[in-house]
């Protein structure tokens, strides 16, 4: 008996990421968690910064950062519109836990300066990014 699958293409404004047929996806909507199967009701959210997990007909699992966007969900297609998206194997742990660094150190430093909600998006980017990279080495 073969796994029920849906079409997921996952495009950013640079390239496209991912085309295929998938089991499910998990993504981070702005409401929260969301587990993408197929049969899943129509949806359109937009998506915070964090991972889409793919898992592909098949078994094998795929990790992309996401710094946001759109999903939209329709019977026989998935669609995720990033802003920015990159595959987990293309993130640089160590240049990814510098930034986090430098982010933490800013904010501590300048607390209540104007900057703050800047560095504070920063600081959510790379967390989300060093999540990414957690969960590809483990392809949780």
């Amino acid at each position: 008996m073969s796994a029920m699958t849906v079409n997921l293409n996952v495009v950013s404004a640079e390239e496209n990421l991912f085309s295929g047929r998938i089991e499910s996806l998990q993504i981070t909507g702005s409401e929260g968690e969301l587990g993408i199967m197929p049969g899943h009701a129509p949806l359109l959210t937009s998506l915070k910064p964090g991972m889409a997990r793919i898992v592909k007909y098949g078994g094998s699992v795929d990790v992309i950062y996401l710094s946001g966007g759109m999903l939209e969900v329709q019977p026989n297609n998935v669609t995720v519109l990033a802003d920015i998206a990159i595959r987990a194997d293309d993130l640089d742990e160590k240049e990814v836990l510098e930034a986090k660094q430098r982010a933490e150190k800013h904010m501590n430093a300048h607390g209540g300066d104007v900057g703050f909600a800047e560095v504070a998006a920063e600081l959510a980017r790379v967390t989300a990014q060093l999540r990414v990279i957690q969960a590809s080495n483990k392809k949780v």
